[in-house]
């Protein structure tokens, strides 16, 4: 690679360029379950599962997959939330040379719909409780062959596995169901206790599709992107070249981020098993109180999360009372991290918040703060391994930007996706010329650090003057009173937009509009400064804790309507 600013401050042991091996998730698996059979692979609940039982599941049930006729290229959906079926299912279609397409198990019908059959699934995992709640009733709109049924208590140890069942069907909607067994309808535990046999890796090449990662679709219809074997591969090994001094078969990982979700996939669930790491499993990221007390009890030590759940512990009662000196690195994504916050978190762990930037189609990681070089709050970190970026101009991408100038960012690197799938005229909107068009406005210091500074979209035109949402939640969020901070656009007969900040107070404060502005005029040029307010109970977000600024606008919009009549 062409030397950048960035690389003098790579950790020592990091390369610049890594020699990649050409061995895909199933074969790390594999490789992993014989080097640590007796080292365990996931902590769920009262449930300890070995790397080496681990590897027995996943053969037993490709064994028992392929007998319904999934195959190489087969491509599968696997819908549930962080548990055991989860991984298993994964890592036995990889196993089988399948393609997983991984759905949000909170999406509505609709969305199922689009995914499912956007995508071509056949067959498809699911939890119980949502195939009883939601997908029975609209199985003749997917072409869905085979359900494979799972439930949160199946890997449970005694006495939980028989008291699980009952307690999740209580709660509200249930969270358990009992589904019957037909010739299209097959009961997960049951599939892999009929299946006998060996099976070996099925060998895809690896530039052939590995998973089908669909975006969020807060801003339009879903898109998936086609992730490669050597994507996800090369993604795993990038990451693990970066942290340099975490040891293979003994680390710990909170794997609370949705493994539906690319950042949890790749980071919690594909590094573990690349490394022989323990996935410490939590259903819910929202379960704090769970989220702590596996943390404590499995001795996590590497903690991954996103701003809303540090900020949400952070403000946890009684959080000083849960020994967390276990955790050696926090890592932190999608989306910006107030200092207040990564400060308090440091109070209460004595370790830093590492952030870093990914997408969907970057398999995510492409950004990463060095874990022993310069710290600089609010920075993504710099390009890791093999990874280039730069800072173009928003209407002209064949001008670069210089120093300290905001435009788009682009990256590209091995970890980049093939395309969208089925969608060659985005795919040509978003690559061009090798560079992946992220979407997202930056800029780059003199060290080569880059900074996240908003969404092309979310960008608020304020009398020709351009305001970054991500600026001013940043300011909000480091007053005491403030817990959190999302600013949009709305429509302004003068300006164009004028900036307008919902805001959730800490628990028992009291703020007005006033002082709000008042706050913001020592941290903000005078155009940036909301000039609406809105105090609410609670900010909406999306399953993987990403500020949802669509949903705020499209409420804006609706009570403006309604205001005036229309």
């Amino acid at each position: 690679m062409e030397q950048r600013v960035w690389h003098k401050h790579y950790d020592k042991g990091v390369p610049i360029e890594i020699d990649f091996e050409d061995v895909t998730l199933p074969e790390f698996l594999d490789r992993t379950a014989a080097r640590f059979g007796d080292r365990p692979a996931m902590f769920f609940m009262n449930k300890e599962i070995s790397y080496a039982e681990m590897a027995e599941l996943v053969n037993d049930l490709a064994v028992g997959l392929r007998g319904l006729g999934v195959g190489v290229g087969t491509r599968v959906a696997i819908h549930m939330p962080n548990m055991p079926p989860t991984v298993l299912a994964y890592y036995a279609l990889m196993k089988l040379g399948a393609e997983v397409v991984l759905t949000n198990p909170l999406y509505t019908p609709r969305e199922i719909e689009h995914q499912w059959n956007d995508s071509g699934c056949e067959y498809a995992f699911i939890a119980d409780f949502i195939f009883d709640q939601t997908v029975s009733k609209m199985r003749d709109q997917v072409g869905i062959k085979h359900f494979i049924v799972a439930g949160i208590a199946d890997y449970l140890g005694f006495p939980l596995n028989f008291l699980a069942p009952f307690k999740l069907r209580k709660q509200s909607p249930p969270l358990s169901a009992k589904v019957s067994e037909t010739s299209s309808v097959h009961d997960f535990k049951k599939l892999i206790k009929r299946s006998t046999g060996k099976i070996q890796t099925v060998r895809r090449g690896m530039d052939e599709i590995a998973v089908l990662q669909y975006t969020g679709g807060t801003t339009g219809v879903s898109k998936g992107a086609t992730l490669t074997h050597r994507n996800l591969s090369y993604n795993v090994q990038q990451i693990n070249s970066w942290f340099v001094g975490l040891e293979f078969g003994k680390e710990v990982i909170l794997t609370a981020l949705p493994i539906f979700h690319v950042f949890g996939m790749t980071a919690c669930m594909n590094w573990s098993v690349y490394s022989g790491a323990a996935m410490a499993i939590v259903p819910n990221p929202r379960d704090f109180k769970a989220l702590l007390e596996v943390t404590v009890k499995r001795k996590v030590s590497l903690f991954l999360a996103v701003p809303a759940i540090f900020n949400a512990l952070n403000h946890y009662p009684g959080i000083e009372t849960f020994d967390l000196s276990k955790i050696k690195a926090c890592f932190s994504g999608s989306a910006p991290l107030p200092l207040a916050t990564m400060e308090r978190f440091k109070e209460l762990t004595g370790s830093i918040i590492v952030e870093g930037f990914g997408m969907s189609e970057t398999s995510p990681g492409t950004h990463v703060s060095p874990l022993g070089g310069i710290f600089k709050p609010g920075s993504v970190g710099i390009p890791i391994s093999n990874t280039d970026s730069k800072i173009v101009d928003i209407d002209d991408p064949t001008i670069e930007m210089p120093v300290g100038k905001e435009g788009e960012l682009v990256v590209r690197g091995p970890q980049i996706m093939k395309g969208y799938w089925g969608r060659d005229d985005e795919t040509a909107l978003t690559i061009i010329n090798g560079w992946l068009h992220t979407g997202d406005l930056a800029v780059m210091d003199e060290d080569g650090y880059f900074y996240i500074v908003g969404r092309k979209k979310d960008m608020i035109n304020a009398s020709g003057f351009k305001v970054f949402p991500d600026e001013v939640d940043k300011v909000l969020a480091s007053h005491p009173k403030i817990l959190e901070a999302a600013t949009i656009g709305v429509p302004d007969e003068c300006r164009t937009e004028t900036v307008k900040s919902f805001i959730v107070l800490v628990p028992g404060e009291s703020m007005t509009r006033d002082e709000v502005r008042e706050f913001c005029k020592g941290e903000l040029a005078s155009y940036k400064i909301p000039f609406e307010v809105e105090f609410i109970e609670e900010i909406p977000k999306s399953t993987v804790m990403k500020v949802l600024r669509r949903e705020l606008r499209e409420r804006e919009i609706k009570r403006r309507n309604e205001a005036e009549g229309k």
